[in-house]
């Protein structure tokens, strides 16, 4: 059907006009009819003698509520009655109505009492729409009654949501399993309930005015999903757009900064131990071969460079600041900046947003939009690119180069991430700092990192996301090209705004996000090690062809344990088929295991290894292999890292190639051969079942998202 917004806007006005910020039940079953969204039969009555009549052509039983502008909890208000058997009961029902909202706020207005057909027999479900300050409109969905009050299990999604988004919902809920059908029930309309997931999410996306929405109960049974309670929650206050500039206009300028062919150092310095003279050395330590331009008031040349008292002095253009200034000397170089049409400000000071000074940061956001100059921070640590040997910045140089681009809210994490990616020998493409995010955030990098070359996987560490929907769309289809990881900060705070719909006090934050986040494709890390863990090891692997898992392992409680790591990273072990379980068995001693995982047992010499790991490469069933290595002095360290190297090479030379992680169990020299192993491609770690399977398991979750498992 098609959806009257005439109808809908019609109601919305008259309930502004009457400076309501609620719809009473019959306004939202008005509002339900306008988009198609199922409900009982009902109407509302001003008498007992009218609900007698009413209820007795709907037929029994029926529920009885209370219609007041003023009730909006009508269950706490005494205001509802359910399961009303007869004429008789229902003018009881209406009178003990009036009297209980009446003596629950005397001076409420009461229109009626709505009388509505009872539902009966399945699933009771909550369907809702919530306003949240960084995603904009949420629709959510949940099992009613005690399950959602109790459990709070509920899942969001950006609205509008497509079909595909409203079934993932079905199946988002820890007790999806009751939708399926249990002990005998039937199975719900799937169909029918992803429907009316997707009609109330048009509906929010259509009206922003509707902050809350919420249908619960919903009954959802084999052939319908029909809403039996509607509240909707209204704010009729303006809502200031959000700047955002077109992303033509991004990319234009994230080029300029992150590639420039000249970097002004605003604060440059002769002096070592200062910022600004950091700032020069890592420049020019770092190889880059682009103009430097040191600023400075009364210098005449620093570290050997001519030296100038503005950047309006520089005779040619320039395309990055950097800023090593103090925060109360920011804004008037800014403007000058803004004048010279400089591309970006990389503000290093600290001093504005992060210390309560608001209105210094403002004004910064002022300048740079009067002039179109970016903003990176204030209060980093600045950036590294390392295809342009550009180490914009004051903390140490980094040049090794490779395919991750990280970026971080923090400065400790930005130097985390330095070290890591130094010890591990993990090559970067960029690290960026965004500080207090006062204008380039997230999704700017992603705008860039998506057409960079130079960048296969982009890990980014925030507290908040200034944007959220901005990115969520920006990262659902970077996401389908290059893996989007995300380590978000502060998960245990939960939503501070109070809400008045059920469906508003469940939205807690972290939530959100949770689910915003696998709506965009976004692989979530759950701590800094595994951020860079999956930075360093996604883009490694091959992307897989299927689903099927294999572990070969010469270790039974390591076969144990990387299992139960299996289970808990989503990851499908294939059950054995009996021609290759005995094609396995020939490899492996009497008291081995087939089966999965196939235990070949600490005994065995290197060859075992290598038929088992070829066998796996060679049979089209399997999809991945997990490899338990056990020390043993029959096959020490190096010499199974070597072989299953030699294996995987013998296997890409015939064109056959697919993800391998190890975890290797031993003493210090499984640590080399750990090492030797991930320079090789196969990631792999010392005294560890959980991290390898997590790898590999983010390998799958961005496969499975960008839609390349088939």
């Amino acid at each position: 059907m098609q959806n009257d917004k005439a109808k809908v806007r019609q109601i919305l006005d008259a309930v502004k006009a009457a400076g309501r910020d609620s719809l009473t039940a019959p306004e939202g079953k008005l509002v339900c009819d306008a988009y198609g969204i199922t409900v009982p039969q009902e109407g509302v009555v001003g008498s007992a003698a009218e609900a007698q009549k009413l209820a007795a052509s709907m037929g029994f039983p029926v529920v009885m509520k209370i219609v007041s502008p003023d009730i909006l909890h009508k269950t706490e208000a005494g205001g509802v009655i359910v399961g009303v058997k007869s004429a008789e009961e229902a003018a009881k029902a209406y009178d003990t109505i009036i009297a209980n909202a009446r003596n629950y706020k005397a001076d409420a207005e009461v229109i009626g009492v709505q009388v509505q057909q009872m539902l009966k027999g399945g699933q009771e479900v909550i369907v809702g729409a919530v306003t949240d300050g960084s995603f904009g409109k949420l629709v959510a969905f949940g099992l009613g009654g005690v399950l959602v009050e109790v459990l709070k299990d509920i899942t969001f999604r950006l609205a509008p949501a497509t079909r595909d988004d409203a079934l993932s919902m079905l199946d988002g809920i820890q007790a999806a399993e009751m939708l399926k059908g249990v002990r005998g029930s039937d199975p719900v309309d799937r169909e029918a309930l992803a429907g009316l997931i997707v009609q109330v999410s048009q509906l929010v996306a259509d009206f922003p005015e509707i902050s809350e929405l919420d249908l619960n109960p919903v009954f959802a049974s084999k052939d319908s999903a029909i809403a039996a309670d509607v509240r909707i929650v209204v704010d009729f206050a303006a809502k200031a757009p959000r700047h955002r500039p077109a992303e033509a206009d991004v990319l234009s300028s994230m080029n300029r900064i992150m590639q420039p062919k000249s970097v002004a150092v605003i604060g440059a310095s002769s002096e070592a131990g200062k910022i600004g003279n950091s700032v020069m050395k890592n420049l020019i330590n770092g190889g880059y071969k682009g103009n430097i331009y040191p600023i400075h008031p009364k210098a005449d040349e620093i570290l050997g460079y001519k030296a100038y008292p503005s950047v309006k002095d520089v005779p040619g253009e320039i395309d990055t600041a950097v800023f090593a200034i103090p925060a109360k000397f920011v804004a008037a170089a800014l403007t000058e900046c803004g004048e010279k049409k400089i591309a970006g400000a990389v503000l290093i000071p600290s001093g504005f947003a992060e210390t309560g000074q608001h209105e210094m940061q403002e004004e910064l956001v002022g300048i740079g939009r009067k002039y179109n100059i970016r903003l990176m921070g204030p209060n980093i640590y600045g950036f590294y690119y390392t295809p342009a040997n550009l180490c914009a910045t004051f903390c140490t140089a980094y040049d090794v180069k490779g395919s991750a681009a990280l970026s971080s809210q923090s400065g400790g994490i930005g130097m985390a991430i330095i070290g890591f990616s130094r010890s591990a020998k993990m090559g970067v493409s960029a690290i960026v700092g965004l500080g207090n995010k006062s204008d380039i955030d997230e999704d700017d990098l992603l705008i860039f990192f998506e057409q960079d070359p130079n960048t296969k996987v982009i890990a980014q560490h925030c507290e908040d996301l200034k944007d959220g929907r901005a990115f969520a769309e920006v990262a659902r289809r970077v996401s389908k090209k290059k893996p989007v990881i995300v380590l978000k900060a502060g998960r245990t705070s939960a939503g501070a705004k109070a809400a008045s719909s059920h469906t508003g006090a469940l939205a807690g934050n972290d939530k959100i996000y949770e689910d915003v986040f696998k709506q965009a494709g976004v692989i979530r890390a759950r701590s800094l090690r595994e951020l860079l863990e999956y930075a360093r090891g996604v883009p490694v692997l091959p992307t897989p062809k299927g689903e099927n898992v294999v572990i070969i392992t010469g270790a039974g409680g390591s076969g144990v344990l990387l299992s139960d790591a299996c289970v808990d990273n989503k990851l499908s072990l294939m059950p054995m088929p009996d021609d290759l379980d005995a094609a396995f068995r020939k490899f492996i001693p009497p008291f081995g295991a087939a089966g999965n995982p196939v235990d070949i047992t600490g005994g065995e010499p290197p060859q075992t290894y290598k038929n088992t790991v070829l066998l796996g490469l060679q049979d089209d069933r399997i999809h991945s292999l997990i490899l338990g290595y056990w020390h043993t002095i029959v096959t020490p360290p190096m010499v199974f890292a070597r072989i299953i190297v030699e294996a995987r090479d013998e296997m890409r030379a015939k064109g056959i190639e697919k993800p391998i992680v190890a975890s290797l169990a031993g003493d210090v020299e499984v640590e080399e051969a750990a090492q030797f192993l991930y320079e090789h491609g196969i990631p792999s770690y010392a005294y560890s079942t959980e991290l390898p399977v997590q790898v590999l398991g983010a390998k799958y979750q961005w496969a499975r998202g960008a839609g390349l498992l088939g």
